[in-house]
């Protein structure tokens, strides 16, 4: 089925290995054992939600769909299809009383992380929840280097004006360590970001 953005270019879908064994069960990955980052958050807001912590999800992307065939009568099979709006940021939810939204974001960069990996949209979004007192941040993965990093909005925020000012285009992997909370891969949750959340909520309450 193919998938296009609404100015006309074609969505590139990642492609996964199997995870089914010679038995054909499924085999159980976690931390940074060949996950995407995008699994690696999903597994962990399944655990959140389990646990009554907190109730995160992944934003659905609403589509349009342009073609469909149909090889029975009793099956539809969509060949064609376009995102309808330009999403804003990844997941959103709540936890403990507070609005979370945020983004994901990978790159298998060692030393830099690309600015263009987000788009303006995105960052209004995140500015805009932030004037509602929202807590917003972006999770950045080092893959190759199976790094983990929180960076708060505010700090994207200043790295995002800096580049429309003809400033650096990528953010030094020195900076994002300076700017960020780094975190580990782990067994349940996946990815423990919510100890995490803890700490920019006490953060504001400082100031």
């Amino acid at each position: 089925m193919k998938f296009n953005y609404p100015d006309g270019r074609k969505f590139k879908q990642h492609t996964e290995p199997s995870n089914l064994t010679t038995t054909g069960a499924k085999k159980v990955i976690f931390g940074d054992r060949g996950m995407r980052l995008e699994d690696e958050i999903n597994e962990s807001n399944k655990y959140y939600r389990a646990h009554d912590i907190a109730v995160i999800y992944k934003k659905p992307t609403p589509i349009q769909i342009v073609k469909v065939d149909y090889p029975k009568r009793s099956k539809a099979v969509i060949k064609e299809a376009y995102f309808r709006q330009a999403s804003t940021t990844d997941y959103n939810g709540v936890y403990q009383g507070h609005y979370l939204d945020f983004e994901a974001k990978e790159t298998t960069n060692k030393n830099t992380f690309p600015l263009k990996n987000f788009h303006q949209h995105q960052i209004d979004h995140l500015r805009a929840c932030e004037k509602q007192g929202g807590i917003c941040f972006v999770i950045i993965k080092y893959v190759t280097l199976k790094r983990y990093f929180i960076m708060p909005a505010q700090k994207l925020f200043v790295h995002w004006e800096a580049q429309r000012n003809d400033g650096p285009k990528s953010i030094q992997l020195s900076e994002v360590v300076n700017d960020s909370y780094e975190i580990t891969a782990n067994y349940n949750p996946t990815l423990p970001y919510i100890e995490t959340i803890n700490k920019l909520i006490e953060s504001r309450k400082e100031k």
